[in-house]
């Protein structure tokens, strides 16, 4: 499991995203307040923003609580849009920085939230792990993300004990899937947040339904019941 949060909108430094919230991704690392399997996200963290078209990685094994060097250099980066991540690996799977989200296909940014058994899933997508968020990337980016609802719903039929809160951005567009765990929508002024928890308790933040899609792009926020899609696999 994890906690992950994407942002797009105008640019805004990363900082104040991931560590300056009273509740965001460093305080989620030690003290998730909505996460159901675990209590800590220690297991590395990452942090994927687009330089123009550009997406940049920043990961690591160390818990994100204790790396200051990142802290020191956070308020520098900005971007207008952002994938970051805090882990917390599955029982079995390593625990590396080619384990941890974002993962890339050198377009898009993509984190997971949650676990699916591996043997559902082809091992020779030239993943970047063996670990089953890497894979689950992996055949992700091979099937391309427009088709992100139909591979969902797919895996989620193959693996019923799945969980599969997806969340990926291309610079111009956010999309997320909920199955089987939380995510929580912000419309702010500036733009727009999606977070697996809200980092404040400031009014607006919006709970998204399970088994949703969620887009957001140029026309807005939408969401798409995922349930109706069963017969597009």
């Amino acid at each position: 499991m994890c906690r992950h949060l994407g942002w797009l909108g105008r640019e805004v430094s990363v900082s104040s995203l991931v560590l300056d919230p009273p509740h965001g991704l460093r305080v989620q690392s030690y003290a998730p307040r909505r996460q159901k399997y675990c209590l800590l996200n220690a297991d590395g963290w990452g942090v994927g923003f687009f330089d123009g078209a550009t997406p940049r990685r920043w990961r690591s094994v160390a818990p994100l609580w204790g790396d200051v060097s990142f802290r020191s250099i956070a308020p520098a980066l900005r971007s207008h849009c952002v994938v970051a991540a805090v882990r917390s690996a599955t029982v079995g799977m390593p625990i590396e920085a080619s384990a941890t989200a974002p993962f890339t296909d050198g377009q898009w940014l993509l984190s997971h939230n949650g676990i699916v058994d591996r043997t559902v899933l082809s091992s020779d997508l030239g993943a970047e792990s063996v670990c089953d968020s890497a894979i689950l990337a992996a055949l992700i980016f091979d099937r391309g993300l427009d088709a992100l609802a139909e591979t969902i719903v797919g895996v989620g039929a193959a693996d019923p004990n799945a969980r599969l809160n997806i969340l990926a951005a291309n610079g111009s567009r956010l999309l997320a899937t909920t199955w089987g765990d939380t995510l929580s929508i912000l419309r702010r002024d500036d733009g727009v947040v999606l977070a697996s928890e809200p980092y404040d308790d400031q009014p607006g933040w919006e709970d998204v339904p399970d088994r949703h899609l969620v887009e957001v792009g140029a026309d807005g926020v939408t969401l798409t019941a995922l349930e109706h899609m069963r017969g597009l696999r």
